[in-house]
């Protein structure tokens, strides 16, 4: 296991301008992002780039199972980082198996209620981080963080 490596795990668009924002937690690392949709990659996405099925709720999901557990085995990273939303949750999931934490930051566009990813992510993550202060109601034991956009 390659414990300083970090799989960098998220959607396109939004989410993935979140995980890239994230860029200072990560860049002196090894890392290697996990996508779910083919994307034109930005210069910030220096690294290995996986691509996986666009499916979050369909059978398609156990091929993203089958996908994270490929991709994990092989890379051996030392930590999880996800913004959501589909592929956070096989990621996760894959990683409690292989004894991988997995750290998950809610998305900035909930600022009142919880996404789907989140409710999910807030019970298999080892570390959930908000950016809105009214979610921490829904995530009393997550750690607020402040918004990811605004402070990038």
């Amino acid at each position: 296991m390659n414990s300083q490596a970090v799989c960098l795990v998220s959607s396109g668009g939004g989410h993935l301008t979140e995980i890239l924002a994230l860029r200072p937690a990560y860049e002196e690392r090894p890392h290697f992002f996990v996508v779910n949709q083919p994307i034109d990659q930005p210069d910030q996405m220096q690294g290995r780039t996986f691509f996986i099925q666009h499916s979050e709720r369909d059978w398609l999901f156990l091929v993203n199972l089958w996908e994270a557990w490929r991709i994990l085995r092989h890379e051996r990273p030392g930590i999880i980082l996800s913004t959501g939303a589909g592929p956070a949750v096989p990621f996760a999931l894959v990683g409690k198996l292989l004894g991988i934490p997995s750290v998950f930051v809610e998305c900035s566009t909930q600022i009142a209620r919880p996404s789907l990813t989140g409710r999910i992510m807030y019970r298999l993550a080892d570390r959930f981080f908000y950016q809105w202060e009214e979610l921490r109601v829904h995530y009393p034991k997550a750690k607020y963080g402040g918004v990811l956009l605004w402070s990038s």
